[in-house]
């Protein structure tokens, strides 16, 4: 295959994602059809099969792929920062803003985790649960450090992970605030969850 031929696929499977995932969202995973995803984009479903073994794996990428993003978004921003309450903030605002610009991918994974199968289902919790435990990290940092006051490192860091989830559902661009606004207020929130001091 020639590399044209590979970019053209490379496209063709992003475009099929992308339908997936807003078909996903719209009338959840049981409800759509191989048949619905290629009529998105004009393939039929049969044809599809070149592109993706199953409406499953495409569930299971769309989720792995997200939350791939979201502990690479928390590494990024907690990196070559020393003092923790930066980190957790810095943290926080990243949370927040890829929730913010990735509503879609933020619904489709909290909503259809139970449409998951094995070994797709496991992969997925065990990502949630790195991404989780770098928050409760940090948290626990904080608290060693005399920074943070909080009865439970992993209850703090349960609130923090849905203040993000929580501005997917509502956040849009043409609101009274602008994205930079809802995420600085956000870290604002994420520190005193976490009692700074």
């Amino acid at each position: 295959m020639t590399r044209v031929e590979e970019a053209l696929m490379a496209a063709r499977a992003a475009d099929i994602r992308a339908a997936a995932l807003e078909l996903f969202a719209e009338r959840g995973y049981q409800a759509t059809t191989m048949a619905d995803i290629g009529a998105a984009i004009g393939i039929r479903g049969p044809s599809l099969y070149k592109h993706v073994g199953s409406k499953q794996e495409l569930l299971a990428q769309i989720m792995i792929t997200t939350m791939d993003a979201l502990i690479a978004n928390h590494r990024a921003a907690i990196e070559g920062c020393a003092d923790v309450t930066e980190r957790l903030r810095r943290a926080a605002e990243a949370h927040v803003r890829f929730h913010a610009r990735h509503r879609l991918e933020a619904f489709v994974g909290t909503r259809e985790i139970r449409s998951l199968e094995e070994p797709h289902r496991a992969e997925v919790l065990q990502r949630r649960a790195r991404y989780e435990r770098g928050f409760r990290d940090l948290v626990t940092d904080g608290i060693g450090a005399g920074r943070f006051h909080v009865v439970s490192a992993k209850l703090t860091s349960y609130a923090i992970l849905d203040l993000g989830m929580g501005a997917s559902v509502w956040y849009r661009e043409d609101g009274d605030l602008t994205e930079d606004q809802i995420v600085y207020q956000y870290g604002d929130f994420a520190l005193r969850l976490a009692g700074a001091r």
